[in-house]
């Protein structure tokens, strides 16, 4: 009993005053968690009040416990305080425990019950299965794409070669362990079906294009399995909603997106599997003028918080069989890199590195359109005056020390110290020496975007929404293109 070395109450610890049945609730949340103990006879300080009847409550409690909760504790006293106090010990338990026919768990130092996709996630967990391993009653081999399937050959040929002489699609999804005897599992449906929506109608992905948060200029909804959506959304993406590049190599023509398409695609693809499917919110890309934004329900793994996702971090997919597939696929690696890989392609591009945020159970991925953007520059700890310099530079090209005066209200001595921090900082660039001649602009190193520069569209600007239809032979056209190098 550790009631001697605890004097608050913590993720594995709680104190009572006294024995109430109602307590129950407390040891069926220890054993759904991590275990814990509870001690009764301490105030919420862990000040020993001590209870009277120990003798009795001592062979009571284990008798409670174990007819409610169909579990054994460990019941003791000890003294503290010359008073005693009993302690309730119980384990992490590997199948759910119930009271009363609900379901609670210990977060911190709270007992929660457990509702909705919570309990059954939580559920899901405690059998060792995830949402995508469960058969799908309502399938049949029907409702499997043949086209998918067989793209899906050419794509897994490395990892898995004889795949390729395989004709029988049964066979193909058995060895994907996509069947449970003769049925399918739900993974098979969302990664092969003819029509996923049917059984699933929020498996979607949307793609929005925003002035502002309140002011959507133009949608599409891309449906189909996942491997329809990846390669249309991908699409869509590169020849409606984004800015390119035209760059030559000696004779050789490259078109480079305004964000590094191999980051776009790791991103949606990371979207697609990793999704919490009990949900009923689709995935979002949202396409802003400085930035490009994507949503997907669903939480990360407690063995990898967020602020790990930029270093070396175990991959812990949510969807094992959807992450298996596209591993095999050749669209992802088992190493948890993936992440890694998107802060790689942006800077390599130029970019600042994106953000990873989780919030409300929404994991979502923020790209930044250029390296100067306003967040990025107060992180790089420039003041207000400055920051306003930059923006006025993007938009005008250039800016002059006079310029600088009149647009920040600063004095010639203020204005002089900002914009030589700022050619310290390599953001602006100086032309000319001294005198009224000198300008300066926003550096460009080797690799940046040209920040001052709107490259051409591959298609004019969509100022009507609509709806892109689905484009099954196109998308099973690009997977190739989306496979891992």
């Amino acid at each position: 009993m550790v009631v001697a070395r605890e004097s608050m109450e913590t993720q594995n610890i709680e104190f009572k005053p006294s024995w109430r049945d109602e307590y129950l609730k407390v040891i069926c949340a220890f054993a759904n968690a991590d275990g814990g103990e509870l001690v009764i006879g301490l105030d919420d300080n862990g000040s020993p009040i001590g209870v009277e009847n120990s003798r009795k409550l001592l062979e009571d409690i284990p008798n409670k416990v174990r007819n409610k909760l169909g579990i054994i504790p460990s019941v003791e006293v000890q003294q503290k305080g010359g008073k005693d106090i009993i302690g309730i010990s119980v384990n992490s338990a590997s199948v759910p425990i119930s009271c009363d026919g609900k379901y609670h768990v210990r977060s911190g130092s709270t007992n929660l019950e457990l509702e909705g996709s919570e309990l059954t996630n939580f559920l899901m967990r405690k059998v060792g299965k995830t949402w995508d391993e469960f058969i799908e009653e309502r399938a049949s081999l029907d409702d499997i794409n043949p086209e998918t399937i067989e793209g899906f050959k050419k794509l897994a040929e490395d990892r898995i070669p004889s795949i390729v002489k395989e004709k029988d699609h049964k066979v193909i999804l058995e060895r994907l362990n996509l069947l449970d005897g003769s049925k399918l599992k739900r993974a098979a449906i969302l990664l092969f079906g003819n029509d996923s929506q049917k059984f699933y109608p929020s498996a979607y992905l949307k793609i929005g294009k925003f002035l502002t948060e309140a002011d959507l200029q133009t949608s599409d909804v891309v449906e189909g399995n996942l491997f329809e959506q990846l390669g249309n959304a991908l699409e869509i993406l590169g020849t409606k909603y984004l800015k390119s590049e035209i760059k030559f190599e000696g004779i050789h023509r490259r078109e480079i997106l305004e964000y590094p398409y191999e980051a776009l695609r790791e991103a949606t693809i990371n979207a697609l599997i990793h999704r919490d499917y009990l949900g009923t919110s689709t995935i979002q890309i949202r396409v802003y003028n400085d930035r490009l934004v994507v949503m997907n329900e669903g939480k990360f793994p407690p063995e990898v918080p967020v602020e790990k996702l930029k270093t070396e971090h175990l991959s812990k997919p949510r969807n094992v069989l959807l992450a298996g597939v596209f591993y095999k696929a050749g669209f992802i690696e088992s190493w948890g890199r993936g992440t890694i890989k998107i802060v790689e392609k942006c800077l390599e591009q130029g970019l600042p590195e994106p953000d990873f945020k989780e919030e409300s159970g929404v994991v979502t991925v923020q790209f930044y359109g250029d390296k100067w953007n306003e967040q990025h520059l107060k992180e790089l700890g420039l003041n207000e005056r400055q920051i306003k310099a930059v923006m006025y530079v993007k938009e005008r090209g250039k800016i002059t020390n006079g310029e600088y005066q009149r647009l920040c209200n600063a004095s010639e001595r203020t204005a002089t110290r900002d914009l030589s921090s700022l050619v310290s900082a390599e953001i602006f660039e100086q032309i000319g020496i001294t005198g009224k001649g000198t300008e300066y602009i926003l550096r460009r190193d080797k690799g940046d975007k040209d920040a001052t520069k709107t490259p051409q569209r591959r298609h004019k600007d969509a100022t009507k929404s609509h709806k892109e239809p689905q484009r099954r032979q196109t998308a099973n056209k690009n997977l190739e293109n989306n496979k891992e190098q």
